[in-house]
């Protein structure tokens, strides 16, 4: 899954982003990319669930 994250600006934004995905799936493979606000996850998590615990964290999601 790939994700667009319009307030990941920066490695603390990104560690926030990790830490929320792996609080649904702590096996999750996430890759983060701040300069282009992509987030990449392997997950067994439902898209659905990924994009809740975003916007819960403060990092409001879309799916791409």
């Amino acid at each position: 899954m790939q994700f667009h994250v319009e307030s990941m600006t920066c490695g603390g934004c990104a560690r926030s982003v990790t830490k929320a995905i792996e609080s649904v799936d702590a096996q999750a493979k996430i890759e983060t990319d701040p300069p282009t606000r992509t987030v990449k996850v392997e997950t067994s998590a439902t898209q659905d669930d990924i994009l809740k615990v975003l916007d819960l964290a403060g990092y409001p999601a879309t799916a791409k």
